[in-house]
């Protein structure tokens, strides 16, 4: 493994190809109470350029959104299953997924969020350890342990399908509202339910 400070992963040589690729580790940000944790699948050019996640058109996307369901990019936290830009954008390999997997693992537990959103396919299928559809299972929770403890997940589409199908912004703008009312930002009485029985 490589160090981490506090959340920010600040050395990994774990993954050659990677390392080779990028300008930097691309740490989360948002703060680290947040209720609501948005996970992606890695860094894009923008973000290893900007140095934080969901910085390009895809984070303007999200941005948007998030305004629209009374969240903001200050109040939640934004974070993707590998740290630094796979070559060509390609979508990172199962063992740079693992590799990076306990950094992601110690974000998740130290927010201990309400709410874990899912940006695509390669998230929900890293955490939920199945294949997934997502354009037909957007918007849909499901009940996952991350190290033993329990987490509501909300598979969500990327926000970059909207730029691509623009019959995928419905389901994409849904499916933050409910992030917003399970995190409780919408006034409604969200809040982590931790039963002991799944």
């Amino acid at each position: 493994m490589g160090t981490m400070e506090d959340l920010r992963v600040t050395e990994c040589t774990q993954c050659s190809k990677l390392v080779e690729c990028r300008s930097r580790i691309v740490n989360g940000t948002g703060p680290e109470d947040a209720d609501v944790l948005f996970v992606g699948e890695g860094p894009g050019a923008n973000e290893d350029e900007q140095g934080e996640p969901f910085v390009g058109r895809s984070g303007s996307v999200l941005d948007d959104q998030l305004r629209i369901a009374g969240l903001d990019r200050e109040t939640v936290r934004i974070t993707n299953c590998v740290r630094c830009r796979p070559p060509e954008n390609r979508d990172p390999t199962a063992e740079e997924l693992e590799n990076c997997r306990e950094y992601l693992e110690t974000e998740i537990d130290r927010l201990d969020p309400e709410v874990i959103v899912t940006l695509g396919k390669v998230p929900s299928e890293h955490l939920l350890g199945r294949s997934v559809a997502v354009t037909a299972e957007a918007g849909s929770v499901e009940d996952v342990r991350i190290e033993g403890a329990p987490y509501r997940l909300l598979i969500c589409v990327h926000p970059a399908a909207t730029l691509y199908d623009r019959s995928q912004e419905e389901t994409f703008a849904e499916t933050i509202e409910r992030a917003a009312e399970l995190a409780g930002a919408d006034g409604s009485d969200g809040g982590q339910t931790r039963l002991d029985g799944f």
